[in-house]
């Protein structure tokens, strides 16, 4: 009976022992990481954003855009992340900080591309944006309306004005002096071929 009175003890004794040394260990860490841990920062608040992409032309949902978020630091881009549209041509994010300001592009087949910078003043924005089909290039080789090329600005500069003006008129110092367009009433003189012997 001794013998097991004397066991129990020690294993008491133990017991009490590893728990000690536990504690001590626990309390001695949390002194070292208030000397030398970082301190917490808390996260800064995050807006929730919710881009709705839509037609110009019926505003039906466009779906499966590519709706790219730039965050801007200065004139800065921090990289990107990119969103498809759902097929209700929405897309939300929920990471951006408030008073950060964004660069928002939209890449969708057969729409032109748009891009637009946004301050994100809100916790909750709700952007909509209407995609337009890319429009006609304009070509020189194709005959246009007088009327609609009046109302287009012109693509030519004074420089293709000049080189045309320089072509009617002869350069400076020479005496040569440019021969007048052809009438319907005067024939122009064929030269004549030489014949062969």
């Amino acid at each position: 009976m001794d013998s097991m009175l004397h066991r129990s003890l020690i294993h008491l004794a133990v017991a009490v022992a590893v728990t000690g040394l536990a504690l001590s260990s626990l309390t001695a860490g949390a002194q070292d990481t208030d000397k030398r841990g970082r301190k917490y920062k808390a996260p800064l608040p995050t807006a929730r954003i919710e881009v709705t992409i839509l037609r110009d032309t019926n505003g039906k949902p466009i779906e499966n855009a590519a709706v790219v978020f730039h965050p801007m630091q200065g004139e800065k881009d921090k990289g990107n992340m990119e969103l498809k549209t759902n097929e209700d041509g929405k897309t939300i994010i929920d990471v951006l900080p408030i008073g950060d300001v964004v660069r928002l592009q939209v890449i969708a087949k057969g729409f032109q591309t748009y891009g637009e910078d946004y301050k994100i003043e809100k916790a909750e924005m709700a952007i909509e944006i209407k995609l337009k089909r890319p429009g006609e290039q304009y070509s020189i080789y194709k005959k246009h309306d007088e009327a609609a090329d009046a109302a287009a600005p012109s693509s030519t500069s004074p420089s293709a004005d000049a080189g045309k003006d320089a072509a009617k008129t002869p350069p400076a110092g020479s005496t040569a002096k440019p021969n007048p367009a052809p009438t319907q009433t005067q024939p122009q003189a064929q030269p004549q071929q030489p014949q062969p012997n």
